[in-house]
């Protein structure tokens, strides 16, 4: 019984994570979209940008490099010659340049510095004016070589707080029902187990007549179950043979032989996976059950 209850709170909860799994999975991502802007839409604005960053640079003859989309909605562009570029500038050209061409509000600029292949200055845009994240402004970039990558974002990665709600809600409820079958478990497994002793790495259950050890249970006779019952109650002291049979068999009105020795016999093997248990043979007297620490 108690393994079965265990196996049982391990499935459920296995269930639970899965249940889990499912829902952050449904939460945080969607069907894949077709992007709606033509990537030359996306390349003629991304140039208008460079165009106008040339003309802050008082550079009107120097071209803007051919723009290049390297990844699922990520653009690079570059330029002829070197340029500096003022952050405050160039927020404000790529966001009129994408406006006017009715790009997605949702977008990542970086500022490559071309030597180093290091991001010198970088923000994030988003339609909400508070929540987007623009910083360092006022700090002028020098003259270098740089280029300049766009990503655009799917404005649904922002737009997930009803999921999530309903997702709270459902794990809610899902935690509820699997506290209310668990306690229930529980209390099955307490009524169950009420009457039970700890012998080395064995836990002994005498109403059941078994032993359990790492979650494996052990059959025991009924004679075992008695004869056990005795040594546990006396640990590390020499039991007669004569207490013993007339414990388990005299005083039910039953007289054996060697029935003594075989069923010592037989606990023995049952116990002996744990190292720290031994059921001795006192010669001539009885038996002791030796229990090491």
């Amino acid at each position: 019984m108690l393994f079965t209850i265990i196996m049982n709170k391990r499935r459920i909860y296995l269930y639970l994570v899965l249940l889990i799994l499912i829902f952050i999975a449904w939460v945080f991502t969607d069907p894949p979209k077709s992007n709606n802007e033509e990537p030359e839409t996306i390349k003629i604005a991304l140039r208008e940008v460079g165009h106008q960053l040339l003309l802050a640079n008082q550079d009107s003859t120097s071209l803007v490099l051919p723009v290049v989309k390297i990844a699922a909605s990520k653009y690079k562009m570059s330029f002829q010659k070197q340029l500096s570029i003022e952050p405050d500038s160039l927020v404000a050209i790529v966001k009129r340049s994408f406006q006017k061409a009715e790009l997605p509000e949702y977008y990542i600029v970086e500022v490559i510095e071309c030597l180093v292949k290091e991001v010198t200055y970088s923000y994030k845009m988003r339609n909400e004016e508070d929540k987007s994240i623009v910083p360092c402004r006022g700090r002028n970039l020098p003259k270098n070589c740089y280029t300049i990558e766009t990503h655009f974002l799917d404005k649904t990665m922002f737009s997930f707080g009803k999921k999530f709600f309903f997702f709270m809600l459902c794990l809610v409820v899902i935690i509820f029902f699997l506290d209310v079958l668990n306690k229930k478990q529980i209390k099955i497994s307490n009524e169950n187990s009420q009457n039970h002793t700890s012998i080395g790495r064995f836990v002994f259950y005498p109403d059941q007549n078994k032993l359990v050890k790492e979650k494996i249970e052990i059959v025991l006779s009924k004679k075992e179950c008695e004869l056990l019952a005795i040594f546990i109650e006396k640990p590390n002291q020499v039991i007669k043979r004569e207490e013993l049979t007339k414990k388990v068999w005299e005083d039910n009105g039953v007289i054996v032989g060697r029935s003594l020795d075989t069923y010592i016999s037989k606990l023995r093997k049952k116990l002996k996976s744990d190292n720290s248990i031994k059921l001795e043979n006192i010669h001539g007297v009885g038996y002791r059950l030796q229990l090491n620490d």
